[in-house]
């Protein structure tokens, strides 16, 4: 017990001698020594944050997409400026007027975007000799800070909806960015700008430093012990063939519409076009990015911003055949040589017809898809739909669909972009909703234009272009999309490794995807590219509210494909007249490098259709583009 006694007062002694010492040299520095004083006085810290390099961006070939352009910037802290400044020195250094420097400093303080404690841009795109000149005379105006800043640079006009752009973060961004963002800071905004924010971004660093009471630095606090450095973000290699692309993109000028090209084996995006389209310079930050993003938004009738390859959904039209065909096969509602006699029409009702075009018998499910013949595939839905009872064709709709979802329709298929459109694929919920007057309820003959991708069924053209993956792969895909890795080694995300299959036995695609090479070599000649073994089918999309629209979709080769293609152009009728040809010339140039001499003029054709308002005259000599006056 004594032992115990005489630790425990061992204990307080110890502390309390400790506690002594600490106290009087604490006396010391606050009370005796001025040298922390004098200190304080002389100088003040200042935390400056470092901006990191924006990962690059380069295409399956390694040709630069995307680089850093270094631009400089004067930000400034409204409550440290000195009122007492010159401010005649100050705007002539900067190359401004007193006007600039006052509408510059005005905001609107109730927004809780601007603080006047917390820095803003007050000058951007600040010439580089101006900003030395003006760094040598900072001391002289307190609260203004000069920093370098990183803005976008494109080599090339193309892939503008691919690669996206930045923009200058808002308060709600940097309320919820647990301090990762602050005021003045850009981020990814569309495109693959936003969906690998977090890897193209990298982290900012910081530099405390300390300063006199002139402004002057002297040096940094604690010799640099907190600060740290910016980490770069990372560069990224993505799907896309800038040559395939450019060459797409030269193939749309005067069209609306969208084409997605897909790598079957990889579900990796060679080529995403929408047109009209813009130069993705025009949205760069380097202060002229308002007056560009205006024009691009007031363009309400060519909408140029609007990515019609994820965005627009649009009724596929025939190129859904080959669909049904497969989901009547596995369900064994059909057979591969099954004939079904057209008329040149079918019977809806007593007193209503469905005209079909004229062609020669369809006497099995490939000649049926070679003849796009209306009539057969009339016959297969509604025996589809009618399976379990012709009072309860919901059911068989409802099955119909979910070999749909197999197929990626009816849902966002994970796309690595901005925004993806799921499109709609109508259940029996659907048309309950719709006929919910009809006491019976309803029935399938009320939905037969379904069976040949008409009606409410709406896909995008990334969804078409899958489907014509699956077909080439004869059941199965990968989820498209646009990386491709990334420069420091990083694994892509597992979900764009994996097969996902379809429930559709292997033997039932021979039937279908014979058909659709039939459809090349006896029906829309004119994607025939000898040699290439192209597979594929058009498609007519009624429009309602003016001319048709023209759909292909298709893959080359037969065996071992190595591209699969949908093309939609808008208002451009058949499919066979502009879908077919441009999807025939884009894979033959990707496979072949090149388009052989006796399809030029299938080439040159495409490249002069005018099928848009306000089209542009181009020069081909010279690979210019002017306006059409």
């Amino acid at each position: 017990m004594r032992n115990l006694e005489s630790r425990k007062y061992g204990i307080i002694y110890f502390i309390g001698l400790v506690s002594l010492v600490l106290t009087l040299k604490a006396a010391h520095l606050q009370l005796f020594s001025t040298k922390y004083k004098e200190q304080a006085q002389r100088t003040t810290l200042e935390k400056s944050q470092i901006y990191p390099s924006r990962g690059i961006i380069v295409d399956r070939n390694d040709k630069t997409l995307v680089y850093n352009k270094p631009i400089y910037v004067i930000s400034v802290i409204y409550n440290k400026i000195d009122p007492k400044m010159d401010t005649l020195l100050f705007c002539s250094l900067l190359g401004i007027d007193k006007e600039t420097f006052i509408t510059n400093l005005q905001k609107d303080w109730k927004n809780p975007q601007f603080r006047k404690s917390i820095p803003f841009v007050f000058l951007n795109k600040v010439d580089p000799i101006q900003y030395a000149i003006f760094h040598e005379h900072l001391h002289k105006f307190p609260g203004f800070y000069p920093e370098q800043r990183n803005i976008r640079g494109y080599p090339h006009t193309h892939a503008a909806h691919v690669l996206g752009y930045l923009g200058e973060v808002n308060q709600k961004i940097i309320d919820n960015s647990n301090g990762l963002y602050s005021p003045g800071d850009y981020i990814g905004q569309s495109g693959l700008e936003f969906a690998y924010e977090r890897e193209l971004g990298g982290k900012k660093g910081v530099n405390y430093i300390l300063k006199d009471n002139l402004g002057r630095q002297v040096g940094s606090y604690d010799n640099g012990r907190l600060d740290s450095m910016a980490v770069p973000g990372e560069d990224v290699k993505i799907s896309i063939d800038l040559e395939l692309q450019a060459y797409a993109d030269s193939l749309m000028i005067n069209k609306k519409g969208g084409i997605v090209a897909i790598e079957p084996s990889t579900g990796e995006i060679l080529a995403m076009v929408s047109s009209p389209s813009y130069d993705p310079n025009i949205l760069n930050l380097d202060g002229n990015r308002g007056k560009g993003m205006t024009s691009l938004i007031y363009d309400t009738i060519n909408r140029p911003l609007n990515n019609r390859a994820v965005t627009n959904r649009y009724p596929p039209g025939s190129i859904f055949k080959p669909i049904l065909s497969l989901i009547a096969l596995q369900k064994g509602t059909t057979y591969a040589n099954r004939p079904i006699f057209c008329p040149g029409f079918y019977r809806l009702s007593p007193t209503k017809v469905q005209k079909c075009h004229p062609h020669t018998a369809a006497n099995n499910v490939s000649a049926a898809i070679m003849h796009s013949c209306n009539t057969y595939y009339f016959t297969m839905i509604r025996e589809l739909l009618d399976l379990y009872s012709y009072k309860k064709p919901g059911i068989g709709l409802d099955t119909i669909v979910s070999y749909l979802h197999d197929f990626g329709l009816g849902s966002k298929l994970g796309l690595d972009f901005s925004y993806e459109n799921k499109g709609l694929i109508p259940n029996s919920s659907y048309y309950d909703r719709v006929y919910k007057k009809e006491v019976n309820g309803w029935r399938s003959g009320w939905i037969l234009s379904l069976g040949i991708g008409q009606g409410e069924m709406q896909l995008t053209t990334v969804q078409m272009a899958n489907l014509a993956a699956i077909l080439a792969n004869r059941g199965y895909f990968i989820t498209p999309h646009l990386i491709k890795s990334y420069r420091s080694g990083k694994s892509i995300p597992e979900n764009f490794k994996q097969k996902k299959y379809v429930r559709i036995d292997k033997q039932h695609f021979t039937p279908v995807i014979d058909g659709l090479e039939r459809v090349v070599t006896s029906a829309a000649t004119i994607a025939y590219v000898p040699g290439l073994d192209l597979c594929g089918k058009t498609g007519t999309s009624q429009n309602p509210h003016g001319k048709d629209h023209s759909v292909f979709f298709g893959f080359a080769p037969k065996n071992n494909p190595k591209i699969a293609i949908a093309v939609f152009i808008e208002n451009a009728g058949f499919g066979a007249q502009w879908a077919a040809p441009i999807a025939s010339l884009m894979m033959e140039k990707y496979i072949n490098k090149k388009i052989m001499p006796s399809r030029k003029y299938i080439e040159e054709k495409m490249f002069k259709g005018i099928l848009m308002e306000n089209s542009v005259e181009v020069d081909w000599v010279n690979n210019t583009i002017n306006p059409q006056l």
